[in-house]
């Protein structure tokens, strides 16, 4: 009897291997993370804060404005650094690689 069972346990384990085996290949996408090369622009020295202490109004006023200037060019560099290191990377085809 315990022969038997065991003898209906294997048949059963290799009738199970005998089947037809059913691969499916399925692509998942996961973003990896890439290292962002674009060097950081330098900050300018700005207008403001080469002056020296109690300087006249008008000359403040002045490099206020400039500075102004010079921190929205700064800030345009700094945005076009950003926007190079966040574009999505073209992907390569891996229809190839199979």
């Amino acid at each position: 009897m315990k022969t038997t069972s065991i003898l209906i346990a294997a048949c059963a384990l290799l009738a199970g291997c005998a089947g037809q085996k059913h691969v499916e290949i399925q692509r998942v996408k996961v973003p990896v993370p890439v290292e962002c090369r674009e060097p950081v622009p330098d900050r300018p020295a700005m207008p403001t804060e080469a002056l020296a202490p109690g300087v006249a109004l008008f000359e403040l006023v002045q490099a206020a404005l400039a500075e102004i200037d010079r921190r929205e060019g700064y800030e345009v560099r700094l945005r076009a650094a950003l926007l190079i290191c966040t574009a999505p990377v073209a992907a390569k085809s891996a229809e190839g690689a199979q």
